[in-house]
């Protein structure tokens, strides 16, 4: 077997792990493979060991991936910072974008998702270790939003999105995710119907999982440090 089969075969036993820890089922939990700045023929590996959805954060070299893997059953991700200008090339490749946080990207993802394609899957990321240089609304700011989004019909709403500042203490990865999901729960409360937590990566996965992931975005356990591609 190759190295990121491997790899795949390893995350997916932790993901099992973690599930059964906290009385969860597996199908629950969904692996996106974070394949930024991964050459095309490593991501064509890991779909050919069973992985089926992949994360990209920069929409241009993503793009040349797209086209390049065309023939694959790929679902696309997109999980970076979105610039006003790149707005309509991710609403016409990709089928999720997770980093929504301005009411003016979500409109022009809207404006950009071609008619003929099914509605963009769409999360709210959430800033929820108030660093300054993290995008994601603050705490309290996604109702609104929320709102937003709810009214643009290329759109579907379908959860929240955090990226926490990394640490090591375990206590703290839940005490942020468990933040995601009472926000995620309160937005439910109001009558939105989301089912998506975006939570949790190669290092924190458990807790993220433990706090109700239902996907955790995993780049480094898959395809190895960047500096080694």
């Amino acid at each position: 077997m190759t190295t990121i089969t491997l790899n795949l075969q390893a995350i997916r036993t932790r993901i099992e792990r973690a599930a059964s820890a906290c009385a969860r089922r597996t199908s629950e939990i969904s692996l996106l493979a974070v394949s930024k700045t991964v050459p095309a023929p490593y991501i064509e590996e890991a779909c050919r060991a069973g992985q089926a959805a992949f994360g990209e954060s920069y929409a241009q070299e993503a793009v040349r991936k797209i086209t390049q893997l065309g023939p694959l059953d790929i679902e696309w991700h997109f999980i970076g910072p979105i610039q006003s200008n790149k707005t309509r090339v991710i609403a016409e490749h990709f089928q999720w974008v997770h980093s929504v946080d301005r009411a003016n990207i979500a409109v022009r993802l809207n404006d950009g998702r071609p008619a003929h394609l099914p509605p963009l899957n769409v999360c709210i990321q959430i800033n929820v270790s108030g660093e300054l240089s993290k995008s994601g609304v603050a705490p309290g700011e996604e109702r609104e939003l929320a709102r937003v989004i709810a009214d643009l019909n290329r759109l579907r709403l379908r959860g929240l999105m955090a990226i926490p500042e990394p640490t090591l203490d375990t206590a703290l990865q839940r005490s942020r995710y468990a933040l995601l999901r009472k926000l995620r729960d309160e937005l439910n409360a109001e009558g939105y119907q989301l089912d998506t937590l975006s939570m949790g990566m190669s290092d924190d996965l458990e807790s993220a999982i433990a706090e109700g992931a239902t996907i955790v975005r995993v780049g480094t356990a898959v395809f190895g440090s960047r500096e080694t591609l």
